[in-house]
């Protein structure tokens, strides 16, 4: 099994964010790009501590990421460092920003059906 950015099965893409996503396995693979700074955070309001509980394994291709946890704690991980992001996380997006990320499917879905319900609540 193997994809890449051009063959990804769904997109999807808002002002400041573009990703690309295929399952491998039972894992979903993300080619995302932040193109402006972003503080997604409100999106998350309803899942446990109003944080991201799917965990997610990458690499930033370039720029940087930062994800802030529950615990007050907080990481930056910069070009060509890969990283490890525990649930119980907020992301901090940055402009110029290219990553690949591994998230369990399951656990992505149970998110992204949160973060997608916010998106509609307030359009």
């Amino acid at each position: 099994m193997k994809t890449s950015k051009a063959a990804a099965q769904d997109s999807f893409e808002m002002e400041g964010y573009e990703g690309h996503f295929s399952e491998l396995g039972g894992y979903t693979v993300g080619y995302e790009t932040y193109t402006a700074d972003s503080d997604p955070s409100p999106l998350f309001k309803g899942l446990p501590d109003d944080h991201c509980q799917c965990p997610h394994w990458g690499v930033v291709l370039k720029g940087k990421l930062t994800y802030r946890y529950v615990d007050g704690t907080e990481e930056t991980i910069g070009e060509g460092e890969a990283y490890y992001a525990r649930p119980g996380h907020l992301p901090l997006l940055h402009a110029g920003t290219e990553v690949v990320e591994f998230s369990p499917t399951d656990n992505l879905k149970q998110t992204m059906d949160v973060i997608n319900k916010n998106m509609e609540s307030s359009s």
